[in-house]
């Protein structure tokens, strides 16, 4: 045990012993600074931009062989202390932060190593960054090396060649930077030096071999101890980095074509048929084995005289063809980006193959998504818009199906996964509930402009007889103008469909208003039939699907085919202006044109309210019943 003399003793002992610790490690690091010193750009500045790293120095002091062991003694005092893996690891962070990754994310940097000597006679070594003029926005990778290779083996001269213990200082520091280093490397210059095309990925190798040098250039200094890295494995899997990035930028740029706008439109013919590339028969195929060759259908050389077999053929020939009409340039180069990446199949493994096929077939589900919401507000207010992207979805669908059939032989699985025929449903929805969401926007103006008559009520006043006038003028302007701008965009079928919903939809409301009136003066008769024959003159104008006025006489002349309710419209103009007789003879015994159109029970409202109360009124009314 100690006497109690001897304890103050220890306690000054111990007290003197730490501050000799902090004394020395004071002075260590104090050499250390001496050795390493940075100079780096304020705190407060933001590291965005190149320029931010313009001011940022590394100072590596360096006084030759009389200086060496001085070097090893304070490297080993440091480590004996334990602080050296503290400097080495503080000073890995500073390196990656200001000089190497900014050399890696600006190709605008470059690295610059100089030999000076202080003020006051020592020499260093400074590490430094300058700016030059360059357009790329990456750097390629053998420029990437270089830069990082001059950083490290200016490391390496001074100090960090120096041996601490049974380790070299610059394996400690190649420990901590390479991971970080590496996955920076990849991420920022090897991702972006994949080629886009198949045609340049055989000058890939020449990166390979440069990757394995730079390799090996860490190796022989001493900071990348493995022999096989994921920044070497990275390169030299660039078949299938290759068809990753090809996938990515085909994703990107159908959704760039998507987002574009969809007013610029191509005109689609009947004949219009998609350019495809030849593809490999199947293993299977006789005439690629050199069996017998099967005699494809022709058409026959046109014959004098034989007219009818060639309509008949033109017929065939166009039986599934897509109808005339106008489809947005932005679909036509989706479907065409989609057929050119599928040909790049035929080049590759069965599993790059696969994988670029469903990358096509992701094209689809995206426009599914992408088109109706980026474009929701264009195609709910503009007619045109919502009839494009109902024949976009169409046009895709339509060429959906035959798409697999024709890429099928390049893929040796299942023949099932090289098909599209799945995804026509979905296409051929997102058409439908586009349209029929404009057809539902349209029907509510159209009855919004006639809800402003006043039920067509009171006639005989003037601002009433106005109101009814303009509304109903009003409708015709709506129907032509939906008219133009449909005109020559959607196909004729759909297109005298629409405008017959809507016309009939016109036609309908004023039917069911004028069967809800009770009392129409002959005065009002003679206004209501006005209105009328304005409706059945201007009407069939309004079915102008093509551009030739010719064409379109045609279709004028088929309203009541497209318009359920034209001819109960015409009946209820004639009932308008005719006397009992009249009426009694248009119905026939519930057998003349007006007993198809009109109920008996309608037919009796409108006598009672377009006639007074008299005996033939009644007599007429009693003719007037259900057939049997």
């Amino acid at each position: 045990m100690c006497s109690s003399a001897e304890i103050p003793l220890l306690r000054v002992l111990m007290s003197e012993l730490t501050i000799q610790k902090e004394t020395l490690l004071y002075h260590l690091g104090d050499e250390w600074a001496k050795m390493v010193t940075w100079t780096l750009p304020p705190t407060t500045k933001e590291l965005t931009s190149p320029e931010a790293f313009l001011g940022v120095k590394l100072h590596l002091s360096r006084e030759g062989k009389a200086y060496e062991p001085d070097l090893a003694n304070v490297l080993q005092a440091l480590a004996v202390r334990g602080d050296l893996q503290r400097k080495i690891k503080q000073f890995a962070q500073l390196l990656v932060k200001y000089m190497l990754r900014p050399v890696i994310l600006h190709p605008s940097l470059v690295v610059e190593v100089t030999e000076q000597l202080s003020p006051c006679g020592v020499a260093f070594t400074a590490i430094s960054l300058a700016s030059r003029e360059t357009v790329a926005q990456h750097r390629e990778p053998p420029e990437l090396y270089q830069q990082v290779l001059a950083v490290l083996k200016a490391l390496h001269g001074h100090p960090f060649n120096a041996l601490v213990g049974e380790q070299k200082v610059c394996e400690m520091l190649g420990d901590l930077i390479w991971e970080e280093l590496s996955e920076n490397i990849i991420q920022d210059c090897l991702v972006h030096s994949i080629p886009a095309k198949s045609s340049q990925l055989d000058k890939y190798s020449e990166v390979i071999t440069q990757t394995q040098g730079f390799e090996g250039s860490l190796r022989e200094m001493g900071y990348l101890r493995e022999e096989a890295t994921d920044l070497l494995k990275y390169a030299q899997n660039y078949n299938r980095h290759f068809i990753s990035r090809k996938c990515q930028d085909v994703i990107v740029e159908a959704r760039r074509l998507m987002t574009s706008e969809i007013h610029d439109t191509v005109k689609i013919s009947p004949d219009y048929k998609l350019s495809l590339p030849a593809m490999p028969r199947p293993v299977g195929d006789k005439r690629k084995r050199g069996g017998p060759k099967a005699e494809a259908p022709t058409l026959a050389l046109e014959a004098p005289g034989d007219q009818q077999q060639q309509q008949q053929q033109q017929m065939e020939a166009r039986t599934m063809a897509l109808p005339a009409c106008r489809v947005s340039r932005s679909a036509q180069q989706i479907l065409e980006l989609a057929i050119t990446t599928l040909a790049e199949a035929a080049d590759r493994s069965n599993t790059s193959a696969i994988q670029i096929l469903y990358a096509v077939r992701n094209i689809f589900h995206l426009f599914c998504n992408v088109v109706p919401t980026y474009h929701e507000e264009s195609l709910l207010k503009l007619p045109q818009l919502a009839a494009i992207h109902h024949n976009d979805c169409m046009f895709l669908a339509h060429h959906l199906i035959t798409l697999g059939h024709h890429f099928g032989p390049v893929f040796t699985t299942d023949y099932t996964v090289c098909s599209f025929v799945d995804l026509v449903p979905s296409l051929r929805r997102q058409g439908t509930r586009c349209f029929m969401s404009q057809m539902v926007v349209l029907r509510g103006e159209i009855l919004e402009s006639l809800s402003t008559a006043r039920d067509f009520s009171n006639l005989e006043d003037k601002v009433n007889s106005e109101t009814a006038n303009k509304a109903v003028r009003q409708v015709v302007l709506q129907l032509k103008r939906v008219g133009r701008v449909w005109q020559d965009v959607l196909p004729v079928n759909i297109y005298c469909k629409a405008m017959g919903t809507l016309l009939n939809t016109a036609i309908s409301e004023l039917i069911a208003r004028i069967l809800a009136l009770e009392d129409i003066s002959s005065e009002e008769a003679n206004f209501l039939h006005g209105l009328f024959e304005h409706i059945l003159v201007q009407g069939p104008q309004v079915f102008t699907p093509v551009l030739e006025e010719k064409e379109n006489r045609r279709y004028q002349e088929e309203v009541s085919v497209y318009v359920t309710k034209w001819m109960a419209f015409k009946e209820l103009a004639m009932v308008l202006l005719a006397n009992l007789n009249d009426i009694l003879n248009r119905w026939a015994e519930s057998k003349g044109p007006l007993a198809l159109a009109f109920s008996y029970n309608e037919v009796k409202g409108l006598i009672r309210a377009l006639f007074q109360n008299t005996d033939r009124r009644a007599a007429a009314l009693a003719q007037i019943g259900p057939s049997f």
